[in-house]
């Protein structure tokens, strides 16, 4: 059923046609009906600011999730969690699962994605959640609506690894739900950071209770051991590691990588940041020293692919290392709001071709999308570029041909000028930092409910012989629901 769902994707996505990319929506889809009768995720919204505070916290006086993570194994442990954090799923040789980052807005950025996936999760055997479960700060009370309603229909088991707004609440909500964990006394935390710091919310086990409710079937239920695991299969190894907030993994999650990594199977990584991003590498670094990135290189320990969260869009980088081929994703799209792929620039890092580098939404959609908002936002008409407008510019900028079918547009000065300021053009000795703000602020403060989306989750089909990873978009349009389009696939050997 997936292998024909496939297909007929292929020929209605976003790099075959704008109808594809959801451009031309008469439809909107199902997803509105399942969504709660509550006001959307608002970045703007001074509240959704302040409970984030955290993040800015971490960067001026450092990531207190080291200590905070060592606390939380060893309660775990305590209580008799399995020493080497291994979920051991009753699948065989052949199995699939599905995998989608950065969900939990609770808007119609989430519930868009819903539909499709519950049309090809049907057979699949679990499903992961790569970073930020939930949005602002991970709250154990607000899991009702941003996790268990969303995903109420899928029937299988769900595990997660953190990112880090599930970290602005000490992890206490992310523990319980996913880990059942019992609440960590709060420890001293002397020092500025200590007096501002958000502290965990004390969860209403009643209302989390009557949530738990909405996914209470016996073939749904899984406690993971920690918020890092191994799920264990025949044919494959799993690895979550859970990255805090600033990226980096404490001596114990490190000496425990460094152990399961050591394990003979083919192994995929998924990780709450990504290794590789907007064309810069990102290694995570280990206490201790070395990083993440290097034990994934190591040949003996048989990594094919690395997966992370955290960044709002899909991307993906074939790197060769030595004689190998290892694919590093970028897989945040699952429910929040969209990440710019325009301001990235044309692709060479560690080797990578532009031509072998994939992303969804395309750079021109992404560019359209962003003249569309803005140009209605600050009432000026002419910063909107149509869709192929925006292709246009962004080949003249990546010096590459556009994937869609190219369309004769002569390239004018309003349309640079207004690729300029959207951050689409930065070769040119009048240089905005354009790029950065839109990819660090004006990304978050650009949420919306109306397709087209781009959104996206993963498709994972397991064989003792070979890994497929598809990514299959989500635009809120009708006919991408029913039929989700299938923007990427790359196949991966694993004898």
């Amino acid at each position: 059923m997936v292998e024909v769902a496939a297909e007929r994707g292929r020929q209605v996505s976003s790099r075959v046609s704008e109808e594809g990319a959801g451009w031309r929506c008469q439809r909107i889809g199902t997803f509105k009906e399942l969504r709660p009768n509550k006001r959307s995720f608002s970045w703007f919204n001074l509240r959704t600011l302040w409970h984030s505070r955290n993040e800015i916290l971490t960067g001026l006086f450092g990531d207190p999730s080291g200590q905070v993570r060592r606390r939380w194994v060893a309660s775990q442990q305590a209580r008799g969690a399995d020493p080497d954090f291994r979920v051991r799923p009753e699948v065989g040789e052949s199995f699939s699962f599905l995998l989608m980052g950065d969900t939990g807005e609770g808007d119609a950025s989430q519930y868009a994605v819903i539909p499709g996936l519950l049309k090809l999760g049907e057979d699949t055997d679990f499903a992961v959640i790569a970073s930020d479960v939930l949005y602002p700060a991970g709250s154990g009370n607000e899991y009702g609506d941003k996790f268990f309603r969303p995903y109420k229909d899928y029937e299988a088991p769900i595990y997660a690894v953190p990112g880090n707004h599930d970290w602005y609440d000490g992890l206490g909500g992310f523990m319980r739900v996913f880990c059942d964990a019992h609440p960590l006394k709060p420890a001293p935390d002397p020092g500025l950071r200590g007096l501002l710091w958000r502290k965990p919310e004390t969860i209403d086990e009643g209302r989390l209770a009557q949530a738990r409710k909405l996914r209470d079937k016996p073939s749904q239920q899984a406690v993971q051991p920690g918020p890092y695991w191994a799920i264990e299969t025949p044919s494959l190894l799993i690895v979550g590691v859970d990255t805090g907030i600033d990226g980096s993994i404490d001596r114990d999650q490190a000496e425990w990588l460094r152990r399961t990594s050591r394990d003979p199977r083919p192994k995929m990584l998924v990780t709450g940041k990504p290794i590789y991003t907007r064309n810069v590498h990102k290694p995570s670094k280990l206490e201790g020293g070395g990083t993440i990135d290097d034990i994934i290189r190591d040949p003996a320990n048989r990594y094919v692919a690395a997966i992370g969260g955290d960044v709002h869009n899909y991307q993906r980088y074939p790197v060769k290392v030595d004689d190998r081929l290892i694919q590093y994703l970028v897989s945040g799209g699952g429910g929040a709001f969209m990440h710019a792929t325009h301001t990235t620039p044309r692709v060479d890092v560690a080797g990578v071709h532009e031509d072998e580098f994939r992303c969804y939404p395309l750079r021109g959609d992404s560019l359209s999308f962003y003249s569309q908002l803005y140009a209605r936002r600050l009432h000026m008409k002419w910063l909107y570029l149509t869709p192929a407008e925006a292709s246009a510019i962004m080949a003249e900028q990546i010096g590459n041909t556009p994937v869609r079918a190219p369309q004769d547009v002569e390239i004018t000065w309003r349309m640079r000028l207004a690729a300029r300021l959207l951050g689409g053009v930065w070769n040119s000795r009048f240089r905005l930092p354009v790029e950065s703000v839109f990819h660090r602020y004006l990304s978050e403060l650009s949420d919306w409910d109306t397709p087209p989306f781009f959104k996206q989750f993963l498709h994972l089909t397991v064989t003792p012989e070979r890994l497929t990873i598809r990514c299959f978009a989500a635009t809120g349009c009708l006919q991408q629901e029913t039929d989700p389009p299938l923007e990427d696939e790359v196949v991966i050997a694993l004898s």
